[in-house]
């Protein structure tokens, strides 16, 4: 039972049961552990059946026993058939529990039983522990911050939170960037001048946020990259670089189309001459041009009319205000008439502003019917340029049919002759065709039918490289899982104490296995002579009373004659009882002997379910529920 229990105690660990590592045998079991070990074991087996269960047994004695019913029967839902209820997790015995528990055990998934065996990495018993912490917290009843104790607040109190807010981070080794070799100057940028990532942020709380976002982006991008590659980019037969450049040519070649589009003028929009100034301001900011040269050299009126407006109103703006200094009286004047002045000026600057706003909206109503005229006049030139080349035309055929009527009748047998040698020429050409036609549409087959098979060939190709590829990650996933599972192994290795050696496990399994063989051998003899003494035991039966038989026979025949063999018959009759009674009183003895020992049995298995303290439990139960009922009574009195 010791292995048994050995095997059921690491089971229930790897559930996330937690076992003390004092505890050897599932006789130290406690109620509360008994309890944790099954509703973990339900959880693990059938979660929806186990989460409503909680692992710890609550305060009260009624709690506990709906606890116990529900254990029982979630028990039985699973298909355990032996007897149980809620005495069998509140006064357990060993037998019990363990038939129980190795139930639970056989119960629980394969595929999570063997992942629990093998050893992982750090990562995964990190995320495991966290894993527990996380459930243990979860299992902690929430209390109002009134009713807290000392020991809650560690894990009921929230700590500090912030808002996600994640900032741009510039990273030297990145998995956007591309593979190849990065230059000088943006190596010594990096070494020399670019800040930590822990620095960059404007806050430190931004951090963990920003580094999280360039994470996913990342990701994101990569994955992205390799879907992209594996639909789209190898059935272009190029190089991941060559890939790369050929995107990014078409990606300029859309944006200069663009912004050439939206740099072309439209008469029938609103404002196009807006747009083509804000253009020309675009571009003379990107092309670094001073103020006064201007990348759009073709002027128009309107761009004339407003040049000399806006310049000539500064020289006008220059001699008001030097009338006015000059207006100025030599003597001091009160603030009062400057500002009065200051205000006439203002007025009269702002007359000024809307005169000008209004002879700009004028003239730009003006521009826009002169380009609406203008694209009108364009369209009916095309119009009749495309008339007059037509008319062109036809008088240019009138012309040669009025040269060629005089000799109507000599040209006339001319363009029949013609004609006749026009149609023979193409019969020529027709049959010289046919010739060559034969050979090319047997090549062009030919080609056809070899590009057709290289096709296939090639995407039979392309299907075996992504074949290649997923088996290659599938390669690479295990290799990390192994490496892992190695380095796991390694550590456990060095964990492990040294001088226990693996021949001494070793010996100890075969000594296990020869006293199984040597216990089998045993069974098998003591069964194969209890077999022969029961053979033995017929044979003699048989034979005693074939021999009474005979004698009784023979004595009676004789006893009707001599009465000395009368008392001879009388005796062996007796004798015969004698050892009737005798066998009989042997036979009820063995019996009486095993009644015996199935009792001394049945006192042990007592002895085992400890009735004792669990009659001592049950009164104890019993007064704390009489307790709890009075209190309940009470209040309701008070009530």
């Amino acid at each position: 039972m010791e292995e048994v229990d050995k095997i059921l105690i690491h089971s229930l660990r790897q559930t996330g049961t937690d076992i003390g590592e004092d505890v050897e045998s599932v006789k130290q079991f406690s109620s509360e552990l008994i309890v944790e070990a099954v509703v973990r074991c339900l959880r693990v087996i059938d979660p929806a059946l186990g989460n409503g269960l909680s692992p710890s047994l609550p305060p009260g004695m009624s709690a506990r026993f709906r606890l116990g019913m529900s254990l029982a029967q979630a028990c039985q839902d699973l298909g355990y058939k032996g007897e149980i209820g809620y005495q069998t997790f509140l006064y357990s015995n060993e037998p019990e529990i363990r038939s129980l528990l190795m139930f639970l055990v056989e119960k629980l998934p394969r595929e999570s039983a063997e992942t629990s065996d093998q050893p992982a990495g750090k990562s995964v018993l990190l995320q495991k522990a966290i894993a527990a912490q996380i459930k243990a917290q979860l299992a902690l009843p929430w209390l109002p911050p009134s009713c807290r104790l000392p020991l809650h607040y560690k894990t009921q109190t929230p700590g500090p939170s912030y808002s996600f807010h994640a900032q741009p981070l510039s990273v030297p080794y990145s998995l956007k960037g591309s593979s190849k070799k990065q230059p000088k100057e943006v190596r010594e940028y990096y070494r020399d001048y670019l800040l930590p990532v822990t620095a960059q942020p404007s806050q430190p709380i931004s951090v963990p946020a920003s580094l999280l976002e360039n994470h996913a982006s990342e990701l994101s991008a990569a994955q992205e990259w390799e879907n992209e590659w594996n639909s789209q980019g190898l059935l272009t037969r190029l190089t991941p670089e060559e890939y790369r450049s050929r995107k990014r040519a078409r990606l300029q070649k859309r944006i200069e189309e663009q912004l050439r589009s939206t740099a072309q003028p439209r008469p029938d929009s609103h404002s196009a001459t807006r747009s083509t100034s804000d253009l020309a301001e675009f571009l003379n900011s990107f092309g670094g041009t001073s103020a006064g040269g201007n990348v759009l050299t073709k002027g128009t009126r309107f761009t004339h009319t407003e040049k000399f407006t806006f310049t000539q109103e500064p020289e006008k703006a220059a001699q008001q205000m030097a009338a006015a200094a000059n207006s100025l009286p030599s003597s001091h004047q009160s603030e009062e008439d400057l500002k009065a002045q200051q205000q006439e000026e203002i007025s009269g600057l702002q007359q000024q502003l809307q005169q000008l706003s209004v002879q700009i909206e004028e003239v730009g109503g003006e521009m826009r019917q002169l380009t609406v005229s203008i694209s009108q006049v364009s369209d009916e030139l095309k119009q009749r340029e495309v008339r007059n080349t037509e008319k062109e035309d036809s008088v240019r055929v009138k012309k040669q049919t009025i040269d060629l009527l005089p000799d109507a009748e000599n040209n006339l047998v001319k363009l029949q002759s013609l004609v006749e040698s026009s149609a023979k020429r193409v019969v020529h050409l027709a049959s010289q065709w046919e010739k060559h036609r034969g050979p090319l549409i047997d090549e062009h087959r030919r080609l056809k039918e070899l590009c057709s098979n290289k096709e296939m060939e090639s995407s039979r190709m392309l299907s075996e490289i992504k074949d290649l590829h997923d088996k290659i990650r599938q390669s690479a996933d295990e290799a990390k899982k192994k490496e892992g599972l190695y380095k796991q192994l390694i550590t456990e290795y060095e964990t492990l104490p040294k001088d226990v050696s693996r021949s001494a496990y070793t010996m100890r399994i075969l000594e296990i296995v020869g006293n199984i063989k040597k216990q089998k051998e045993e069974i098998t003899k003591i069964l194969s002579d209890t077999k022969e003494l029961q053979k033995e035991i017929n044979g003699l039966t048989g034979k005693l009373d074939r021999t009474f038989a005979v004698t009784d026979e023979l004595v009676f025949k004789d006893a009707k004659k001599d009465e000395s063999v009368r008392k001879s018959y009388k005796y062996l009759a007796a004798l015969h009882e004698n050892c009737t009674q005798l066998i009989q009183t042997i036979e009820d003895t063995g019996t009486i002997m095993r009644e015996i020992r199935d009792l001394e049995e049945q006192i042990e298995t007592e002895y085992g379910k400890k009735t004792v303290s669990n009659l001592e439990k049950i009164l104890e139960d019993y007064k704390a529920i009489r307790q709890e009922n009075s209190a309940l009574a009470a209040k309701i009195r008070e009530g």
